[in-house]
């Protein structure tokens, strides 16, 4: 169940759900765009600059496993902090923490780099976490892919464990 706390975040600016779970809205997408021709191959059209979203997870929802084909920021800004776990182009796992506990190991930003999958989750005994990402090139939706558990953990089997966990 959706604590108070995370719904007050949600009604305040008007998330709506994320199909990798999680709310989110759109807060900012550039008025410029780069041509598809100055673009690496993999982009299948022109894209904005850059956008921004604000991100919210509850504890009793995680983001599911996913990759995109540009780099994402994620910018810590309230609640309790995140575990973003990544697996790279080379395989390997990480975990890594935003929030605000610098001093315990958080960050409050993160680069996810462009094709690494990535999956997010409330820190244990945490309650909600707000952020912000920040995608450049802009994100499409046509740069989006949901991980298929089985797929990907055969793929990455060392890994299994998290992803099956962290798949819908």
């Amino acid at each position: 169940m959706v604590s108070s706390k995370a719904l007050h975040w949600v009604n305040q600016l008007q998330l709506v759900e994320h199909p990798e779970g999680g709310w989110y809205k759109e807060v900012y997408r550039s008025e410029g765009s780069i041509a598809s021709s100055s673009l690496p191959d993999r982009f299948d059209g022109e894209r904005s600059y850059a956008t921004s979203i604000y991100f919210l997870l509850s504890s009793d929802v995680f983001s599911a496993f996913h990759r995109i084909l540009s780099d994402e920021i994620w910018h810590f800004y309230a609640g309790d902090g995140l575990l973003i776990h990544e697996i790279d182009a080379a395989g390997r796992y990480s975990v890594h923490q935003l929030g605000s506990d610098i001093f315990g190991g958080d960050v409050f930003q993160l680069v996810i780099p462009a094709g690494s999958w990535f999956a997010s989750e409330v820190k244990p005994g945490g309650n909600y976490g707000l952020v912000g990402c920040t995608v450049a090139p802009g994100f499409d939706f046509r740069d989006f892919e949901m991980a298929s558990g089985f797929a990907l953990s055969s793929r990455y089997p060392k890994h299994s464990e998290q992803i099956l966990r962290l798949c819908r």
